[in-house]
């Protein structure tokens, strides 16, 4: 998976925040960025071990502070492991980061009250896994991640139409999309 910075890559076997809210934190977007690596700083020298590979991801752009998606992925390879720390919970892109900020000092409490291998244990949930085999719902169907159940039910007609079995498609090609539609409506309707 290419990680860029803009726009955002979302690892995708994290689901997505369906509903956000407004985050108690006072710091704007630069002191956010800072803090986020200064946490990052302080974790590598805290574990001894090397953190590099660093990308901060998200849909800000030069002038553009305030994306109508504010989520926030940090990528970066630590200690062999590719990790992810992605938050979409908060309205801004500036609370999503102050919260990773605040994910990572965690783990650096971790490292002073208990072992590396608790905090290596701990990082084995952000491990940014590959995608599963066949596409995550949204690419089978070729929507966007944030598509609602509608849109997922448009998709899935319209591709179930030209690929039907009845109508010479495959019929592995068919249950891809069958599998995708159940996925997608299993997700949006029950988060």
């Amino acid at each position: 998976m290419a990680i860029a910075a803009y726009p955002l890559t979302w690892p995708p076997t994290f689901p997505r925040a369906k509903y956000r809210e407004a985050g108690r934190f006072k710091t704007a977007l630069p002191n956010a960025i800072k803090n986020v690596q200064a946490s990052l700083r302080g974790f590598a020298s805290d574990s001894g071990k090397t953190l590099k590979d660093l990308v901060i991801s998200s849909n800000v752009t030069l002038g553009a502070d305030s994306p109508a998606d504010p989520g926030v992925a940090v990528w970066f390879m630590w200690d062999g492991m590719q990790v992810c720390i992605p938050v979409d919970r908060y309205s801004s892109v500036a609370s999503n980061l102050q919260a990773i900020h605040h994910i990572l000092e965690a783990r650096r409490v971790e490292l002073r009250h208990g072992t590396l291998a608790l905090v290596r244990a701990t990082f084995q949930g952000f491990i940014a896994l590959p995608a599963p085999a066949g596409g995550m719902w949204w690419e089978v169907l070729g929507v966007s991640q944030t598509a609602s159940l509608e849109e997922a039910r448009a998709a899935w007609k319209k591709l179930a139409s030209e690929n039907h079995p009845d109508k010479g498609g495959d019929p592995d090609r068919m249950a891809q999309i069958n599998k995708a539609f159940a996925d997608a409506e299993k997700e949006i309707t029950h988060g």
